[in-house]
């Protein structure tokens, strides 16, 4: 297993420079081998040049350039360059997908923040002083930075990272590690609904408040933001203005990662099972589309942007991606399982009598269904059925991998959903071509 460990640094003032021209110069590099790019393919030839030339030069720009390009690690170097063809390796992938191209572009000093090294070791070695009490990364060019280490690394450090975020520096590691013993099991399997009035709602009835730490600090965001719009560009004052903008976006950044990081934590050591909605967040988030005026040319009907732009700020505040992402990780460590399932009805579906209708939700938070009469919380109720539909689904997957082409699996399939729906109490829904829909 890999994991990976962020640390900040505290360089002095002159590894504080020397960590800024590090940057300086490995952009510099990228930008230059960006250009050779463009100005090879935009020969008549039609030259393409590839990671191995430009990765071959790097003897001479060093030799050229000692007090510059010299200084650095010749691997990470290699690994800035490996940055720029993995971005045209995805850049003509979406070309060829048919989807917005994004052409790889050249990086400003001021966004231009990581350099990379492959290997440790090798231009950098984390705890280069084992025995100081202090621990310290030597970074060639650089020298011996101190480290606030606030937890043990475990396995064998394979990269080392350095990150600036503003006025901070970090270094990230990647380290391998055996696979960490699995939680003792509970016996407790959960369904969670996401939200925005709750952050998360569960099958048991419990609910977590939304912090909603993004409005709460949106006040004091708008006003650093005009404050910066009122500086002159390249002044003093505007590089303050900058930087508590940037220091209020991270705060607000880290309560969310703090929050997502503690309930997915809490929902792991308390469930072996953990089904979820599969949200496409970004769908989800997209703007509407315009309305033409057939009657005025060159006008637009309204098409509820500001009320959508309004849920659109919500959603991204509440972080339910980076969630997901946290909650998956913990759980693989913990030897926990987490399964998604599709999130069409679960909150209009009955959970007594199975009626799916538009009517059984009349309100956000009501759900009353117009067939049985049952009445409950509408996020409780999604909760409960993403529930049933991950225990199908689960109990569906062997048999989908045990099956053979010749015979298909979908009468076994079907078996094995409905004594899973029969477990949880509830009747399985399978659909004509064998996939098991959620229970009712």
């Amino acid at each position: 297993m890999i994991r990976a460990y962020k640390f900040l640094m505290r360089p002095t003032t002159r590894q504080d420079q020397a960590l800024r021209e590090m940057l300086r110069d490995h952009c510099s590099l990228y930008n230059g081998a960006l250009q050779e790019r463009r100005d090879a393919y935009r020969h008549s030839s039609k030259t393409t040049v590839r990671y191995g030339q430009q990765s071959a030069q790097l003897k001479d720009i060093r030799a050229f350039d000692p007090e510059r390009q010299g200084r650095w690690s010749f691997s990470s170097q290699q690994a800035t360059l490996r940055r720029l063809d993995k971005a045209f390796s995805a850049f003509f992938r979406r070309v060829k997908a048919a989807e917005a191209p994004g052409y790889p572009r050249f990086r400003s000093g001021k966004r231009f923040d990581t350099v990379d090294f492959p290997k440790d070791g090798d231009g950098c070695r984390w705890d280069a002083t084992p025995h100081d009490p202090v621990t310290r990364v030597r970074l060639q060019g650089v020298g011996h930075v101190k480290v606030h280490q606030h937890r043990p690394v475990v396995g064998h450090v394979k990269t080392v990272s350095v990150k600036r975020e503003g006025k901070r520096w970090y270094v990230i590691l990647t380290a391998e590690r055996p696979q960490p013993e699995p939680l003792p099991a509970t016996g407790s399997v959960v369904g969670i609904d996401l939200g925005i009035a709750n952050f998360l709602a569960d099958s048991n009835g419990g609910f977590v408040p939304n912090p909603r730490h993004g409005r709460k600090a949106a006040a004091k965001l708008e006003a650093a933001q005009q404050a910066l719009a009122r500086c002159k560009r390249g002044s003093k004052r505007r590089r303050k203005a900058v930087e508590t903008v940037a220091r209020l976006h991270r705060k607000v950044r880290c309560q969310r990662l703090d929050h997502a990081h503690k309930t997915a934590l809490g929902l792991v050591r308390e469930h072996d099972f953990i089904a979820h909605e599969d949200l496409r967040i970004r769908n989800m988030s997209k703007a509407p589309e315009p309305k033409p005026d057939p009657d005025t040319p060159g006008s637009f009907l309204p098409n509820g942007a500001a009320a959508k732009a309004g849920l659109n700020r919500s959603i991204a505040d509440a972080g339910w991606g980076v969630f997901l992402t946290i909650l998956t990780a913990k759980a693989e460590c913990a030897g926990r399982e987490v399964m998604a399932v599709d999130p069409r009805n679960t909150s209009r579906r009955c959970p007594e009598c199975g009626h799916t209708a538009k009517e059984n939700r009349p309100t956000q938070e009501k759900f009353h269904c117009v067939a049985c009469g049952h009445t409950a919380h509408a996020d409780t109720v999604g909760a409960l059925n993403v529930l049933r539909a991950g225990l199908v689904r689960r109990e569906a997957q062997p048999a989908q991998r045990e099956a053979t082409p010749s015979t298909g699996w979908r009468s076994h399939g079907w078996r094995t959903a409905r004594a899973s729906a029969a477990e949880c109490g509830s009747t399985a829904s399978i659909s004509s071509t064998g996939r098991s829909a959620p229970c009712r």
